[in-house]
């Protein structure tokens, strides 16, 4: 889905939601962040914009210190009941850009479908700054693609798009190319061992599971409250007339960046 800057503010209004249907990570992804560096109950990680917590718990099992920096005060609320059961879990609402801790602080950084939000000059140079020598930036995202074994109801669904949301633009599938530029983002701002991966995965949905979804993106949540429930109608139906069910298909891009 598109991102469009400013509107950050929208997820925060939908926060049982989006902690209910936004997917969690693969656990390969885990493993080979903690193959890249080793967290344990001496560490102390930070996690950019935690939302409904779907990177965390795979964290805060290896016993160390977790410390969220949410833009949200739903999200702050809903992650400190869910993680109550951790001592060392914590929250702070705040933008990333206004947080204030300690430079040299932290092992890991992470920040998962979260970090386009904040300006990149200076969220590297943020991250660079409070992370320990040898301390890790991991960023990683969820890009949904279209129903590619449906290709007749995704052009279906395309048309209705045309008509609700024309300057939406069907893009291409997140690959190689993509999660190789981002990763070398980092080196700009004085990283090094900068490597990547890539993770695969589908999900399927009934028609009215996929508008609940739709409705936790930002572009979709904006739009005028008759007319979204106009689009997202049209949406079931179209899938209903192709069996009642669509499939996503995921790619996960994690991007690992070294503090020297």
């Amino acid at each position: 889905m598109p991102i469009i800057k400013g509107l950050e503010w929208t997820f925060d209004t939908v926060a049982a939601q989006y902690e209910k249907l936004r997917p969690e990570y693969v656990p390969e992804l885990y493993e080979d962040i903690f193959r890249y560096r080793q967290i344990d109950q001496t560490s102390h990680a930070l996690e950019v914009g935690i939302g409904g917590g779907q990177a965390t718990l795979p964290i805060l099992k290896t016993g160390c210190k977790v410390t969220a920096v949410e833009y949200g005060e739903n999200f702050s609320q809903l992650c400190r009941q869910k993680f109550r059961k951790f001592p060392g879990f914590s929250v702070v609402t705040s933008k990333f850009e206004d947080f204030a801790a300690e430079s040299g602080s932290y092992d890991l950084i992470y920040s998962a479908s979260a970090f386009h939000w904040v300006p990149e000059e200076i969220g590297y140079p943020k991250v660079f700054d409070l992370l320990k020598s040898g301390g890790v930036f991991a960023r990683f995202a969820n890009h949904p693609y279209k129903d590619k074994g449906r290709e007749e109801m995704s052009q279906a669904i395309q048309k209705v798009y045309d008509v609700y949301m024309p300057n939406s633009m069907e893009g291409s599938e997140y690959g190689e190319k993509e999660a190789e530029e981002m990763a070398e983002t980092a080196r700009k701002y004085g990283f090094t061992d900068i490597c990547y991966r890539l993770y695969h995965r589908t999900r399927n949905f009934t028609a009215e599971e996929y508008t609940a979804l739709l409705g936790t993106y930002s572009d979709h949540m904006v739009i005028e409250e008759e007319k979204r429930k106009a689009f997202f109608s049209e949406i079931e139906q179209t899938i209903d007339q192709f069996g009642g069910q669509i499939t996503l298909y995921d790619t996960i891009d994690l991007e690992l960046a070294r503090k020297p």
